[in-house]
């Protein structure tokens, strides 16, 4: 969608408006108005197209690892892999066997969050409604538990991301080029040097981190193996069905969750009624007067830079093995060894955040209003980061109550797809129970 598309756009939301309150017509079509125009500012040479997401069938729009090309085998097998518990074969202890995923942590439910200030793997037990009761096994000590010291980042539009995590250890181009002394053998960094962007390597490194593995049983006894056949069938049988090819059979997957049914994606592809006016001036502010768009860029919202905004880490509270000297809340720094990177976060995507009601690294924050406001005010709270490490951007904002009221409904409701259920199978090969197999959450999802 080039600027000369986005103009004729404009033409079609001032012809079309048309309801029975001219007044209403005549406000609709000026915020629609006001708001590509903004957006044609700051998407550069693309103007408003620079935002738009492909869609996840179409295979050929969706940024991709060159070294992992998409096809619609490769992302199909993913799709189960993401959710089978059956990959949990090397746990810490033997009740811990086949109950969790990868969706464990990254689940529908909650926009592929963990709905929880700290995702739990292995060692956790229960669902809720929305993994919001997953909580310690008491067969399991605190210590055992398959647990990160930080937020679980979301695992949506992740195809923006060419390095994963906080700190963006994982991905072997992008930001993380010339940091090839950091890839450390030994530890699950050193997956960089396969070559892949950050997607892959992530899928592949947490396989292992996570103790997670393609069983021979599970592979030969159920369409698994047919399914490996399909997708990589340029492979050698004997390399065919590995942690690295269900790693990037994942990675091909995550690459395909995409939050196109939001109604901003709506309103950007034409639709110029699927935001309310409301959440029309919340965008306008949120591009507009509150800057969020200079860090906030391109079709996920996100960025591949760092920024220190003095935010409390992951520190007790009900978590686990988090605490306020642990080195993961250096962020960038806690990778590159440079000082001059501490305390500093990747720009986080922004779609579907109110279905896990934890923000920032440490997951401190509860709502999305507290973190508006907190940007707003731009004070820190982190006692542990000094004032000269803190984003030149951190700054008071100047919005009023109504204003932030307003970005708050751009953000609850414009960025929100309703229907990230259609990224979940209705069953697996397997038979098991997904996104865990504990005793508990089977109770809590009804599941056999």
């Amino acid at each position: 969608m080039s600027k000369y598309f986005s103009l004729i756009l404009l033409g079609a939301i001032v012809l079309t408006s048309c309801t029975n309150d001219p007044v209403a017509d005549k406000e609709l079509a000026i915020l629609n108005i006001e708001l590509a125009s903004i957006l044609n500012q700051k998407g550069g040479e693309q103007g408003l197209s620079s935002f738009v997401m492909p869609e996840s069938d179409e295979l050929w729009k969706i940024p991709q690892d060159p070294l992992n090309p998409l096809t619609a085998e490769k992302v199909f097998l993913g799709k189960f892999l993401y959710h089978e518990t059956g990959l949990g074969v090397v746990p810490r202890k033997e009740v811990g066997l086949h109950t969790y995923s990868c969706a464990s942590c990254h689940h529908a439910k909650a926009g592929f969050q963990a709905n929880m200030q700290q995702g739990i793997g292995e060692g956790g037990t229960g669902f809720g409604l929305s993994g919001e009761a997953r909580t310690l096994s008491n067969l399991y000590q605190p210590e055992e538990i398959d647990v990160q010291p930080l937020r679980t980042p979301s695992a949506l539009n992740v195809a923006f991301q060419t390095n994963m995590l906080w700190n963006g250890q994982f991905g072997a181009t992008g930001v993380n080029k010339g940091t090839e002394t950091r890839w450390l053998e030994g530890t699950p960094i050193a997956t960089n040097h396969l070559g892949y962007e950050g997607v892959e390597i992530q899928a592949i490194a947490g396989l292992g981190v996570h103790r997670m593995d393609c069983d021979s049983t599970l592979v030969n006894t159920s369409s698994y193996k047919a399914w490996f056949d399909n997708a990589f069938a340029n492979i050698p049988e004997q390399n065919r069905y590995t942690k690295e090819t269900a790693g990037l059979a994942i990675a091909a997957f995550e690459r395909t969750l995409l939050a196109t049914e939001s109604p901003f994606q709506q309103w950007l592809k034409g639709d110029k009624e699927s935001m309310s006016n409301d959440e029309l001036k919340g965008a306008i502010l949120f591009f507009g007067k509150g800057n969020c768009g200079s860090c906030h860029k391109g079709p996920a919202l996100n960025d591949m830079s760092f920024y220190a905004l003095g935010m409390e880490d992951m520190n007790g509270g009900g978590t686990y093995n988090a605490s306020s000297d642990n080195s993961a809340n250096l962020g960038r720094g806690s990778f590159t060894g440079n000082a001059a990177d501490d305390f500093k976060f990747k720009v986080p995507q922004l779609y579907n955040l109110k279905d896990s009601p934890f923000y920032g690294h440490g997951g401190t924050f509860n709502s999305i209003r507290e973190v508006v406001e907190y940007k707003n005010i731009a004070q820190k709270e982190n006692a542990n980061v000094p004032s000269s490490q803190l984003a030149s951007g951190f700054a008071p904002l100047g919005l009023t109550e109504q204003e932030i009221g307003f970005i708050i409904a751009f953000l609850e409701n414009g960025l929100y797809d309703p229907n990230l259920a259609r990224f979940e199978p209705v069953e697996l090969p397997s038979g098991m129970c997904f996104p865990n197999a504990d005793v508990q959450s089977k109770i809590d999802m009804s599941c056999e």
